[in-house]
């Protein structure tokens, strides 16, 4: 049986990244190049997605004549609301937002970044069109076969990109025969850039790396972790992202004197997928 066939109502969870998006065909094609009736796809921004991604989203629509459904995290109710490529926000608001409301920040142990701006807004806003007996159980993510650490830990049927033997090696080759791609760097379908730019998941050689290539990155982050402080609030990791590294600031005073100081390593696994 093809895994990308759906048959009930579906949420298709669209990160933005180049795996996702060849989940999103691969759905497309084994509906003869049409989304179902039963399906949707949803794109959570947080404000801080690099313009590639905003672009890529819309590239998406606009080349394969889809629709899909921009949203980001308000803090009033109904905690969401509708966005598009105008209008969604670049400079993290969403997510500020949320950090000013919780008083702390999100952290390894606490994600709520992901919790309240990805799948609570994606649930809420499903609830919203009548899904009634939506969960995240009905929501398919792309994960790849070869990432065994993350796709143990959901349902099989909602990882067809697991059950198709789907590797970063055939995603890459597909954007590279695509007649329009992420505009960041390929490394065999994936990139260190995508999601959020400087995500406290990430390696801590890749934030470095990433940082060093393009400084004014971390003054976002750098001005979370300086209004935490200044507030005292001793939540989580206190007035940093992770208590086991530098501060944003840190990386910001001493990146270019560092840069390969480490290897570049595999970041921690996470709902926002690539």
């Amino acid at each position: 049986m093809n895994p990308f066939l759906i048959n009930e109502p579906t949420c298709i969870s669209f990160s933005g990244g180049r795996t996702s998006a060849y989940m999103l065909y691969r759905i497309l094609e084994a509906h003869q190049m049409s989304l179902p009736g039963e399906a949707i796809v949803c794109f959570a921004n947080t404000g801080k997605e690099v313009e590639e991604t905003i672009r890529f989203v819309k590239a998406i629509e606009d080349n394969w004549g889809v629709e899909i459904h921009w949203l980001e995290y308000q803090n009033a109710e109904p905690s969401f609301k509708r966005v598009n490529f105008e209008t969604a926000s670049r400079n993290g608001e969403p997510f500020e937002s949320l950090i000013h409301k919780k008083g702390y920040l999100p952290n390894p142990m606490s994600r709520y970044c992901s919790i309240e701006m990805k799948i609570r807004v994606i649930h809420k806003y499903l609830k919203s069109l009548g899904w009634s007996d939506h969960s995240e159980r009905c929501d398919w993510v792309g994960i790849r076969a070869d990432e065994q650490r993350r796709s143990s830990k959901i349902e099989k049927h909602r990882t067809p990109l697991v059950s198709a033997g789907v590797t970063k090696e055939i995603v890459g080759e597909f954007w590279r025969n695509s007649s329009f791609d992420l505009e960041l760097p390929n490394n065999n379908g994936v990139t260190m850039h995508g999601n959020c730019d400087l995500c406290f998941l990430k390696h801590h050689s890749k934030i470095l790396s990433l940082v060093n290539e393009k400084p004014e990155r971390a003054i976002w982050w750098a001005g979370q972790e300086a209004w935490v402080e200044s507030n005292g609030n001793p939540h989580g990791d206190g007035d940093k992202f992770r208590k086991d590294r530098p501060s944003y600031k840190e990386y910001l005073s001493f990146s270019k004197s560092q840069k390969d100081m480490f290897p570049i390593g595999e970041d921690i696994a996470c709902f926002c997928g690539d």
